[in-house]
């Protein structure tokens, strides 16, 4: 076993290594697999892919994971830190022929110890329905191959909807699919719905409702991931030409954009709260994004090649308590306008944005994020006050993240947030892009103000399929599924496009937009340096999902592997 602070042959597999929290610990005996145990021979195929369900099944074991590896799929009780994996025993186990599962996803809204519904995609377009418990197959969507021929990226079920899911291409397209419609027997024909900055939205055009119910052209290149917002309300896509576009998805509309530093960006997600995107790709970065703001705000390099996963850790997302603060009215109708209008079932969510919607006291949050790469390495990073707010006082912050060039003001920078029509955030009078902590609320509420009256003039409007569809009102009417979603949907926030596609008739040139908002210069933003940085494998990583007790990281040869957290170490671990 290698110490985590030792060991400096290049070659060295890390099983351990320790940060602020203590020491993580890889199970050897917790590591899923084919049942044979044999490393993949990885060439040509498509990354393994990990998805979690709980069932919530009476024995408390209700963990289950899927995991595909070449041509199969596999289905397993999953026992994470508490028992050793027994690989003999899957729950269901699928051999493919003539093409490969690439990506899945569970619904955790129907999920019961007695059914699951699982979707999969493949390397020919296909997506499968299946009951992996039940072990039935329900439905083939694209099975002709007559919606999109080209391999499917990432699949979503739609959160808070029991039918809806949305699925990304190879090709740049996105699809919005109904379970319980038929995709039917021709080539769909399409009617555009909105058109904007390299991207438009059309809908199926048919006597009878069929999918995909929508169709999203989305930059150039493959749509290479997706990642809906907590709230479920805002969708960010990355993609092969290197930009980040972060949508309204109700309303159909585009909220900001990044562009990656070079090379075409290849995984997203957000952070608890909703108001922080970190995007990873093949320029060896991490990017950390402001939703408020619509820029980027900080770097990490710490990666020697491309980077395939980043993911927010929630339960080390850190907020410190302090003394009651003081709100004023206004303080409260900012908190009411940038929260997402969710109430949220996580606490620290709720008190990350108590704490990021007052003006009485610097916010006391640090982000705990990770990323691995195709160079075999994971990288845990800390975003840190001291990036978030730079100009407050020193003696207010933490500086657990080492920071480079981060107090450095940037040279020549802009402070015109495009959010706010071209004004300098309000509290913040100074031309810098870096605001002060208080300049958020009034920027957010800008901005949700302007997001909120689309949505709210769309569903006074009537229309049929955003009203009864829309997501905050899904788990309230799901029931009502004869709907019908390409009815009306001229209407949609046609006002926004208009004005949207009078401000972007010109395409964006990608050489153009170093030294800009979209990609600001590296000597610009501070440069985060990872907490650690180890390899941890053999062949390069493919996932990065964290647990309550552990984290769960894969690689290409196969091998799915289980770090326990700090104290989280079961002794009775080896029994069956």
């Amino acid at each position: 076993m290698a110490a985590e602070g030792g060991g400096k042959e290049i070659n060295e597999i890390k099983t351990q290594f320790t940060t602020r929290e203590g020491v993580y610990k890889l199970l050897t005996h917790s590591e899923y697999s084919r049942p044979n145990r044999v490393p993949f021979n990885s060439q040509g195929s498509n990354p393994v892919k990990v998805s979690f369900v709980n069932v919530n099944d009476q024995s408390g074991n209700g963990d289950r994971i899927c995991f595909n590896v070449g041509r199969e799929l596999y289905f397993y009780i999953y026992k994470g830190v508490r028992k050793a994996a027994d690989l003999s025993k899957p729950i269901d186990k699928r051999i493919y022929k003539g093409t490969q599962p690439t990506c899945h996803d569970f619904n955790h809204l129907t999920a019961t110890a007695e059914s699951v519904s699982l979707l999969v995609g493949f390397s020919a377009g296909q997506v499968q329905l299946i009951d992996p418990i039940k072990k039935e197959t329900s439905k083939l969507f694209n099975e002709e191959r007559l919606i999109d021929k080209s391999r499917v990226t990432c699949v979503k079920w739609v959160p808070g909807s029991e039918s809806l899911f949305l699925v990304t291409h190879s090709s740049g397209n996105m699809y919005l699919y109904n379970m319980e419609h038929t995709c039917g027997t021709t080539a769909p024909h399409y009617l555009l719905l909105k058109q904007g900055e390299n991207y438009s939205v059309h809908t199926c055009k048919s006597k009878s409702t069929r999918n995909p119910l929508l169709k999203w052209t989305v930059g150039e290149g493959a749509l290479n991931e997706f990642s809906f917002s907590p709230d479920g309300k805002f969708l960010a896509c990355v993609s092969q030409d290197g930009f980040l576009r972060v949508f309204n998805f109700d309303a159909v509309e585009l909220h900001g954009t990044m562009k990656s530093y070079f090379g075409g960006l290849l995984c997203v997600c957000w952070s608890p709260d909703g108001k922080y995107i970190v995007t990873g790709g093949e320029d060896d970065l991490v990017t950390v994004w402001s939703f408020v703001d619509c820029r980027v705000i900080a770097r990490g390099h710490g990666h020697k090649s491309w980077v395939s996963v980043v993911a927010f850790d929630h339960y080390t997302t850190s907020v410190e308590d302090a003394d009651p603060m003081e709100f004023s009215g206004s303080d409260e109708d900012f908190q009411d306008q940038i929260h997402f209008g969710r109430d949220r079932a996580n606490s620290s969510q709720s008190r990350l944005s108590k704490r990021n919607s007052t003006d009485s006291r610097p916010v006391q949050v640090t982000y705990r994020f990770g990323s691995v790469g195709q160079d075999t390495q994971l990288c845990l990073w800390d975003l840190t006050e001291d990036i978030l707010f730079p100009h407050l006082p020193l003696s207010r912050t933490r500086t657990h993240t080492n920071v480079m060039n981060a107090t450095s003001p940037p040279a020549g920078g802009d402070s015109i947030n495009p959010s706010t029509n071209g004004t300098n955030t309000p509290g913040n009078p100074l031309p810098t892009p870096l605001p002060r902590s208080n300049s958020l609320p009034h920027s957010a509420a800008m901005t949700a103000n302007s997001k909120s009256s689309v949505m709210d003039n769309t569903i006074a409007a009537g229309v049929s399929k955003f009203a009864t569809h829309s997501i905050h009102d899904r788990k309230e009417r799901h029931h009502e599924k004869d709907h019908k979603w390409n009815h009306s949907m001229g209407h949609i926030s046609s006002k926004s496009s208009d004005k949207l596609n009078m401000l972007t008739k010109t395409k964006t040139d990608p050489a153009k937009t170093l030294g800009t908002l979209l990609c600001p210069r590296m000597e610009d933003i501070p440069l985060l340096e990872p907490l650690i940085c180890k390899k941890i494998a053999h062949e390069r990583l493919t996932v990065l999902i964290f647990l309550e007790d552990c984290i769960v990281t894969a690689c290409q040869e196969g091998f799915i592997c289980t770090w326990a957290r700090p104290g989280k170490v079961v002794s009775s671990l080896n029994r069956n």
